[in-house]
Formats: C-alpha cells, sequence, structure tokens
C-alpha cells in the first residue's frame, strides 16, 4: 500500500482472484465478479498499456458505451472513473450498439471501451477494449495483463465504489454517425420491402429501425422486450424459432431481422421465417460487398469455398481477433478487398468498399447491419425472396448446439482424450466415438477444438466455448434437415461426458 492508502496489483493476479479473464472478445465474467474493482483495474490497465505502447496519451479521448444488461451502468461508472484518473476526457455514447461505439473510435482515433456480455445470459457482463486502430488482438491482451495498476482508496472491502461516479451527458455522435454510414451508402437500396424487425432486447433495435426506415423499408417492430434476452445467433432458442415462424405466418414479411444483445451479431430470417445461418449470410454479405478475399473461422460452413466466389479464403481459430490477424496478413499480401465474418454472423470489413460510386469505410469489428442490409438489398436488386437467395449457394448446411454448464476444464479433458499423438489412433477413438452417427473420419483438423470430417464429407466440430463454461458441436451435412438430425445425435453423446 502506497502513502495515500493506494494498493498496486498486478493484473494477472488479480484475473486469477477474481476469475474474470479475456475470452474470445473481451474481459467477461460473472456480474457478482466484475466488482467496481475489478473493472476499475482492467480499464486502467488498458490505458497504461496504450500509453506504454505509445498508442494513447494522459488528457486525448475516449469514447465509452454499454448495452442494455441492468449491471451495464454501473460498470461503466467503474470503468470511467479509471478513465477519468488516468486523464481521458470521456465520450459517452450511452447504451448504443458495439460497432457504432467502435467506429467512432476508429474514425476519431480514439481508444473505445464498450460494456457487454454480447449474447451470454445477464448473470454475466464483460469489457470490449478498442485501441484507436481496432480491437485488441492476443499480443494486446498479454500486454493489458501485465500492467500493475495502483487502486485508489475509493472502494470497499466488496470491491464497490464508496462514491458514486458520474459520466458526462449521453452524447448522440456515435449513433448518428453509425446511421449515416449506412443512410449515406446504400440511400433507397430497400426501397418497397416489408422487415419484421424482432428488437427484443438488443441495444440496436432503435438504431436499426432508423436505418431500415432510411433505406426505403416498412419497418414493424416486434417483440420488444423490457427484460434482457439472452439471444445467441449461433445457438437460436427453440422460441425464437417459433416466433419467427408465427411471425412470417401472420404477416407478409420480405424477412425477419434481429441481433444480439451488442448489435455486433446479425439474426436475418427469409420470408418463411426460417433463420439464416449466420455463415451463409457472411458469404453473401462479401459477395455482396465485391469482397475478393475472406477470414472466417474454421467452424464456418465450406459453401465458402465450394462458391467459388473468392480468390482466397483464410481459415482461423474462432474469435474475431483471430480474424482480424488473418484479414491483417492477408492486407500486407496484395490489395484485395478483404473482409471477415464469424459463424455467429458478425461481419468485419478491412477495407474500403466502393458501392455505386460512393465509398464505404472499413470497419474492421463485427457488424451486423451491414450484414441485414446487404441479404434484403441483394434480394430485392436481384428480384427474388430471400429463401430464393440463400438457394444459389452449394448445398451445405450447419447446425449448433450447446450444452450449458458444463464445465471447461471437463471439455478440454474429454477432447484431449480423443486426440493422442498418433493420427491413426486419433481417427480410431473418434471413429468409434462418432462412427455410429457419421462413419469413418477421414480428417482432423484442431485449429480450434476439434474438428472431424468423415468420408461422406459430414462435419461434427467440437469446441469448448470461450466466453461461458460451455461446450460447443458444431455440424455439416448436405441438407438442413441431417445437419440437424447428426448434430442432435453428437449433443446426446456429449451429455454423458457430464457423468465421466
Amino acid at each position: 500500500m502506497t502513502a495515500d492508502g493506494a494498493t498496486d496489483i498486478h493484473l494477472n493476479d488479480l484475473k486469477t482472484i477474481s476469475g474474470v479473464a479475456f475470452g474470445t472478445s473481451g474481459a467477461r465474467g460473472l456480474v457478482k465478479d466484475m466488482t467496481d474493482a475489478v473493472c476499475y483495474a482492467y480499464t486502467k490497465a488498458f490505458l497504461q498499456y496504450l500509453a506504454d505502447t505509445q498508442q494513447w496519451r494522459p488528457g486525448e479521448a475516449l469514447v465509452i458505451g454499454g448495452d442494455l444488461r441492468p449491471s451495464t451502468p454501473r460498470i461503466m461508472a467503474a470503468c470511467g472513473r479509471a478513465c477519468a484518473d488516468m486523464g481521458a476526457p470521456i465520450i459517452n455514447a450511452g447504451l448504443t450498439p458495439s460497432p457504432a461505439v467502435a467506429l467512432y473510435g476508429f474514425v476519431h482515433a480514439m481508444p473505445s471501451v464498450m460494456i457487454t456480455g454480447s449474447h451470454i445470459p445477464d448473470d454475466r457482463n464483460g469489457i470490449k477494449f478498442n485501441t484507436p486502430a481496432g480491437e485488441i488482438l492476443k499480443p494486446d491482451e498479454e500486454g493489458i495483463l501485465r500492467q500493475k495498476v495502483s487502486m485508489p482508496s475509493a472502494f470497499d472491502t466488496a470491491g464497490n465504489l464508496t462514491e458514486p461516479f458520474h459520466l458526462p451527458a449521453v452524447s448522440d455522435d456515435a449513433q448518428n454517425d453509425y446511421v449515416a454510414r449506412y443512410v449515406d451508402v446504400f440511400a433507397g437500396a430497400l426501397r418497397g420491402l416489408r422487415v419484421g424487425l424482432y428488437q427484443h432486447s438488443s441495444v440496436g433495435r432503435d438504431l436499426f429501425a432508423r436505418i431500415l426506415t432510411a433505406l426505403g423499408a416498412e419497418v414493424v417492430p416486434l417483440g420488444r422486450s423490457d427484460t434482457f434476452i439472452p439471444v445467441d445467433t449461433e445457438a437460436v432458442r427453440p422460441e425464437d424459432t417459433a416466433l419467427a415462424k408465427k411471425w412470417a405466418s401472420d404477416s407478409k414479411f420480405d424477412a425477419i431481422v434481429s441481433a444480439d444483445g451488442d448489435a455486433d451479431r446479425p439474426l436475418v430470417a427469409d420470408e418463411t421465417g426460417q433463420w439464416l445461418r449466420g455463415d451463409i449470410l457472411g458469404i453473401l454479405c462479401a459477395r455482396f460487398l465485391g469482397c475478393t478475399d475472406v477470414v472466417t473461422p474454421v467452424s464456418s460452413n465450406t459453401a465458402l469455398e465450394k462458391s467459388l466466389w473468392f480468390a482466397h479464403v483464410l481459415r482461423t481459430r474462432i474469435g474475431s481477433p483471430y480474424v482480424i490477424q488473418g484479414m491483417k496478413d492477408l492486407l500486407a499480401e496484395d490489395q484485395a478487398v478483404v473482409a471477415g465474418y464469424e459463424a455467429n454472423g458478425g461481419f468485419l470489413l478491412a477495407s474500403n468498399v466502393n458501392h455505386k460510386g460512393k465509398t464505404l469505410l472499413a470497419l474492421p469489428t463485427r457488424d451486423a447491419t451491414i450484414v441485414m442490409i446487404a441479404a434484403l438489398a441483394m434480394a430485392r436488386a436481384s428480384g427474388i425472396s430471400v429463401s430464393a437467395l440463400s438457394a444459389q449457394l452449394p448445398h451445405r448446411f450447419t447446425a449448433s448446439d450447446r450444452l450449458k454448464e458444463f464445465p471447461t476444464a471437463l471439455s478440454v479433458k474429454k477432447l484431449h482424450e480423443l486426440s493422442p499423438s498418433d493420427p491413426a489412433q486419433q481417427k480410431l477413438l473418434q471413429t468409434k466415438a462418432f462412427g455410429a452417427i457419421c462413419g469413418d473420419v477421414s480428417h482432423v483438423d484442431q485449429t480450434d477444438g476439434l474438428r472431424m470430417t468423415f468420408a461422406n464429407e459430414e462435419i461434427l466440430h467440437l469446441r469448448p466455448s470461450g466466453n461461458a463454461p460451455e461446450l460447443r458441436c458444431y455440424s455439416e451435412a448436405a441438407s438442413a434437415a441431417r445437419a440437424q438430425s447428426i448434430n442432435e445425435a453428437c449433443m446426446a453423446v456429449l451429455s454423458t461426458w457430464r457423468a465421466s
């Protein structure tokens, strides 16, 4: 402890003590563990790291925003106190989408902090950090964790601020700039379309309505909620599947659109109420924007390569930091139009794009809005339905599900048991475990988790979640029914692992 009562702590030690750690998209943890002191320390370490690496200096501004979780305002205030103590003037973007906060920071060359747990339940939350130039990558996370921070005597023994910290008044600039980004480039692109907007508790629900309406669509709000709903675009809840079908049956929509909690992962349903997979939407969006090179995680649908639409495809580990690094690698090689997307549908644009004489600036962080616009505008321009648009792709279908409250350590243990160093033994063990579902294993990819390709070209991919204690299963097959069937069969096998 210092003379003024402050206490020094290494962030790596705090990570271990608190359980709040970096996952695939920022620092996340249980709300009860994300005390004011923990959030303060992470934010202070972030700014110290930026100062050490000459990416930011005290006196330069920072933008902060958050999603609609009940815990978000408190965490924003704790992070704001850290920014103030570090000498960063705060621009308060309020409760606004992650990509809007990031865009404002990138355009104005300032760091940004977004308080969000994305799609996970609201007993958890997170802090997503962006440098003035882009998302933090894995080396940045390591640099932040190496920081030693001085904690002021402003917290009680439970880690709560003893005096409230008040953020500045909310500025609408980030939201207005985000709206203008799309309205200026795609004016009239959705004219004549009728779109259902599933609002639930997504922080982007009102901005989506503004943007789609400004582009010419008739927007019908649906399912607005005053309580947080954990909409996961990779593992759509049965109730959300039923809602989309009912809305499509009750009303005539050209599409139904939505997004997750922080509005960076899209949900798009066709005119029948069938939600399209995010990795299918990513292919269509890249095509719409005229991309030549595409980066996506190993878990994404192989229709990407089979479409033959792109000059280069690069597969990475799961998580936006890996996709962003892959995009940087491709940009360094040539002057291609580079983009990336994840299986959750979040689309990252690494290059500026020319669209009918107007320039859409790069936004190298997950975004949902561009995906909605792309799917609707492509269908409208071609004079076909959204279902017919997706049917133009090679017939490869994916499904996914997850076992909740499945300890990460157990996931790692079971996948390790199926992955001995001898390749022949690997295939033998994996075929024994899953051969009754798909047959013989022909290829194994351990880029991220365990991805098994079988002789019949079906795929089962097992991976512990990077954000929560969950074990995920992704499947791929030649029909939607078969992909769902083998996913369910695989989940039945995985459920027996709980007793191991």
